[in-house]
């Protein structure tokens, strides 16, 4: 009797070991020590900075709702939009937060996991005439999941003499645009290069790499050069003029509104908007770890301090992306190497 207690005993004692070597193994599966985040420079560098460090708080505390532990969330910038590519490439960083256009340039190393929300514009026409008789822009209360680039002039003598040709229902000449300086995004930028290039291309024949004097800038740089007459046109999202119709008076000094100093002389066709982008070589990123961070995600950006923080890319919320969704990207990224 006294041997069969003992050896229930060690039974129970084996047993009770097993489970908490389970548990353990268990919670320890759902520890992540360092999550990465690369965000593209579309804003300012240092703007993106402030506004994304609540981010590092906000997702540790709803991912620990999700029964997930992260002890730190690491916030970086990328240099260009292909370095955000890259690092997704490399698994040199966890999640990227990216176009489109650079997603689908990437997605050999990278999984799309949410595509962004925005609310649309209170004007979408293929008409540029449209977006100038009926500034300024404001959004629309519909949240969308694409948006158009917008090709605008400035406040030179050759920005003033293309946009009002435009205003008069004139074409635009190739050799017009060609003898304009161009500020422009990076070759992976949806709105800041790709689809301003099939604009291009449609009408006339040529990409943005044809231009004799284009530069690449980022946006924030670029409504700056346009600003002070270093450009003439430039390319950016519509409408980014909202973004910056505060600097351009007070930073940017000057006397007239945004909404005076610029026009649209061209407008692009419909973009996916942006990705929350998962790294396929970061061995973090599981399907379970994912499906978490999706539900995260989500859940941040129906708070206040987290509409905060996704704001500095006009983000309004996020879905769970279909890779499907981004198929059209695919065609223009195909034409656009062709």
């Amino acid at each position: 009797m006294k041997k069969a207690i003992v050896f229930l005993v060690i039974v129970s004692l084996v047993a009770s070991l097993f489970a908490q070597a389970a548990s353990e193994s268990a919670a320890d599966s759902k520890k992540v020590d360092t999550l990465s985040i690369t965000f593209v420079p579309s804003r300012d560098t240092d703007d993106i900075v402030v506004a994304t460090k609540p981010l590092e708080g906000l997702l540790k505390d709803q991912l620990a709702k999700e029964g997930w532990t992260v002890d730190n969330v690491k916030i970086l910038v990328g240099t260009s939009y292909e370095t955000a590519g890259e690092a997704l490439d490399a698994g040199t960083t966890d999640l990227a937060f990216i176009p489109a256009g650079t997603y689908v340039q990437y997605e050999d190393g990278a999984d799309v996991i949410l595509t962004a929300l925005r609310y649309g514009k209170s004007i979408n026409s293929d008409d540029p005439k449209e977006w100038n008789s009926n500034e300024p822009i404001t959004n629309s209360d519909e949240l969308v999941v694409g948006y158009r680039s917008l090709i605008y002039s400035g406040i030179t003598e050759k920005g003033k003499a293309l946009a009002a040709k435009v205003n008069n229902g004139e074409e635009l000449t190739w050799d017009e645009l060609n003898a304009c300086s161009w500020g422009v995004a990076s070759t992976t930028s949806s709105a800041g290069y790709i689809y301003p290039s099939i604009w291009l291309y449609e009408r006339y024949g040529k990409t943005v790499a044809d231009l004799d004097h284009a530069v690449q800038a980022g946006y924030a740089a670029a409504f700056a050069g346009l600003a002070s007459g270093m450009y003439d046109v430039i390319v950016c999202y519509a409408d980014g003029r909202q973004d910056y119709e505060s600097k351009w008076m007070s930073e940017w000094g000057r006397p007239n509104t945004i909404w005076e100093d610029m026009d649209v002389i061209g407008v692009t066709d419909f973009i996916m908007n942006d990705t929350i982008s998962a790294s396929e070589a970061s061995e973090k990123m599981t399907p379970e770890f994912i499906s978490a961070l999706q539900e995260a995600f989500i859940e941040i950006a129906k708070t206040e301090e987290g509409k905060k923080v996704i704001s500095i890319y006009n983000h309004e919320g996020y879905q769970v992306a279909n890779d499907s969704d981004y198929d059209a990207a695919r065609t223009v990224q195909t034409l656009f190497k062709n």
